[in-house]
């Protein structure tokens, strides 16, 4: 049903669009991959860089205690029958809190992680909005609509603008 409402919702506004627009007025409609063009811009391409260095750094921060882990959890197969039953309670309460711990760290780290990347995304993304709205003035766009937009099923190559926005970004940067 939300898909629906969403397709409806990109026809209303082609349609209004289109209303909009005098008789004598063609209707322009333009289409740009977000995604696309902000990882082919050189400051999408750093943030990238940084969001990449930072998932590698969180990794190596779990990967000692998930290391630690697996050790224990082969310690406790290899010695399962040689240990006493307290000896062996100890070791499984051990992995239990190990596990937590790392349950408890991956969902600090995913958390920092969402904030790095809104901190570094979402200047980015701004701009890049305000340069689509310009870009849509000045060349007479009657409508821009983003590419993984739900309801936007197919559009011609020849509506995508994204190299445009891209080319743009990266002169104003």
């Amino acid at each position: 049903m939300t898909r629906r409402i969403q397709w409806l919702a990109v026809v209303a506004i082609a349609v209004l669009a289109f209303a909009q627009t005098g008789a004598d007025d063609g209707l322009k409609i333009g289409v740009v991959d977000m995604q696309e063009a902000l990882s082919s811009t050189d400051q999408g391409k750093s943030a990238r860089d940084e969001l990449v260095r930072k998932e590698r750094e969180a990794q190596s921060e779990l990967q000692p205690m998930i290391e630690r882990r697996n050790a224990l959890q082969e310690e406790i197969r290899g010695k399962k029958y040689v240990l006493s039953e307290s000896a062996l309670f100890d070791k499984q309460v051990e992995m239990a809190e190990l596990t937590n711990q790392i349950e408890s760290k991956y969902k600090e780290l995913e958390g920092q992680f969402k904030i790095d990347q809104g901190r570094i995304l979402a200047p980015l993304q701004a701009k890049m909005i305000e340069i689509i709205e310009e870009i849509g003035k000045e060349q007479g766009f009657t409508v821009i609509l983003q590419r993984d937009a739900p309801g936007l099923v197919y559009a011609r190559e020849a509506l995508d603008i994204t190299d445009v926005v891209v080319g743009r970004f990266n002169k104003q940067s």
